[in-house]
């Protein structure tokens, strides 16, 4: 499960609430500009127990960024949790495309990411479809060792994730970070 990090504490807090009433982790990627603009939500994500990663500083679309730009938005998402959370995060999103291009990938390896993460799952949340439409998506398409792309600013993700949980549980499916995902997945590299 992971959530692209940007968005209102209220939302927030829903999602922090709703995962721990699952026994649920997630990996969230925080946009540095929202790190930079309300450092309490990204640290009750982490002080919950969920992974933060790297989703660049303005949340541009990457796929049209030159080299320097791209190494720019990541550096600067990369100082602003290491400053706030004492730590960069291991995993990098970019923003604005659900792939990378040569151009993105360069620029995280050079600052020391590992592979830039992706999803399989996308129920558009971003687009507000309401919950029922997320839960019915997201619900569809997940699968084990599925990666499932929401995102914290837009309520009806909060309102589908205790659905979505439950359901998931009851197919003996769990949410979990990235890392514990890959870690129990032979040959991926993790943190």
């Amino acid at each position: 499960m992971t959530f692209h990090g940007a968005g209102s504490a209220d939302i927030t807090q829903g999602v922090i609430d709703a995962l721990a009433a699952a026994d649920a982790k997630a990996t969230i990627f925080a946009v540095g500009l929202w790190v930079a603009r309300d450092p309490a939500q990204v640290r009750a994500l982490r002080d919950a127990g969920h992974e933060i990663g790297n989703h660049t500083y303005d949340h541009l679309d990457m796929l049209g960024l030159d080299a320097a730009t791209a190494h720019d938005q990541i550096a600067r998402g990369q100082d602003i949790l290491a400053s706030t959370l004492g730590d960069p995060g291991w995993w990098f999103r970019p923003s604005g495309t659900s792939h990378s291009n040569e151009t993105i990938r360069a620029a995280a390896v050079e600052l020391g990411y590992g592979p830039c993460v992706s999803y399989d799952v996308d129920p558009e949340d971003f687009r507000d479809p309401g919950a029922a439409l997320v839960a019915s998506r997201t619900l569809a398409a997940a699968q084990a060792g599925s990666i499932v792309s929401l995102h914290l600013g837009h309520p009806g993700a909060v309102t589908a994730l205790p659905g979505i949980l439950s359901t998931l549980a009851e197919r003996g499916l769990k949410a979990v970070t990235l890392t514990t995902l890959l870690r129990d997945s032979p040959g991926h590299p993790t943190p």
